[in-house]
């Protein structure tokens, strides 16, 4: 019998919006299983600093200015990771935005910025190191979505549709990719503590709101989500493709 494997030992790796919150603690987490990570972000200058902690964890680090609504930024991104390493094993789609707003107000300019972003650009990148992975014969695409693309959210339609849809997507990449051994899934936070969240939780009535709606009475942490990524990152879930997985403390269960 051969046991579950979660080692990412010399695996290539790539995190986009990897400076802060999710992004980061996920480079950082693929690196302690062993793999080597390519870190973006919109401004290099913003992902240098976890470079240099996976250097100090003993793994190699590339990181590269990424703006996912420019296809010729994405297509610099896959070729300049091509060139350092030579293949793509796993790809977390993490770059998104929300911008909170009542339906009423949203503005064309808002829906779109929201959608290139979070929808059109992971789609893209997932296309385009997609094409590396199927060349190869194996990869992993990780989409990161939201609980909020599984249930509705107040002051957020852009980006339940944003996030619903990355639940679609990720069926579809799964069912066109599988013959070629490309597995794609999907993780669904609930509502993290990070950098980006903070101000928002300022708000004693939102934050009361999101808690009383988390069965274990908390807000998430990024390290709550991280073992689920890596989890589909690693051998252990080769036969698992198509799916979303949430880590919500039991949001939908209810």
């Amino acid at each position: 019998m051969r046991f579950p494997d979660f080692s990412l030992t010399d695996k290539i790796a790539v995190v986009t919006g990897a400076s802060k919150g999710l992004g980061q603690g996920t480079a950082l987490a693929l690196a302690d299983a062993g793999a080597h990570i390519v870190v973006t972000s919109r401004a290099l200058e913003r992902v240098e600093p976890v470079a240099a902690e996976i250097r100090e964890m003993g793994r190699e680090a590339l990181p590269l200015a990424l703006e996912v609504r420019e296809l010729d930024s994405i297509d610099a991104m896959v070729q300049a990771t091509v060139d350092r390493f030579g293949q793509i094993d796993v790809l977390v789609n993490n770059a998104g935005i929300n911008i909170p707003e009542p339906a009423l107000d949203v503005t064309e300019e808002h829906w779109d910025r929201l959608m290139d972003i979070n929808l059109k650009g992971l789609f893209f990148c997932a296309q385009k190191v997609g094409q590396v992975m199927v060349d190869q014969g194996q990869g992993k695409v990780i989409n990161i979505s939201s609980q909020m693309g599984l249930v509705g959210g107040k002051l957020r339609a852009a980006y339940c549709s944003s996030k619903g849809g990355i639940v679609q997507l990720t069926k579809v990449l799964a069912i066109e990719w599988a013959q070629h051994g490309v597995n794609v899934n999907g993780v669904a936070p609930t509502f993290l503590k990070t950098p980006f969240s903070a101000a928002m939780f300022e708000n004693k009535e939102f934050y009361d709101e999101v808690v009383g709606n988390i069965l274990f009475g908390r807000l998430g942490q990024v390290e709550d989500v991280l073992g689920a990524i890596i989890f589909l990152a690693s051998p252990a879930a080769d036969l698992i493709t198509g799916h979303t997985l949430l880590v919500d403390g039991g949001w939908t269960a209810k």
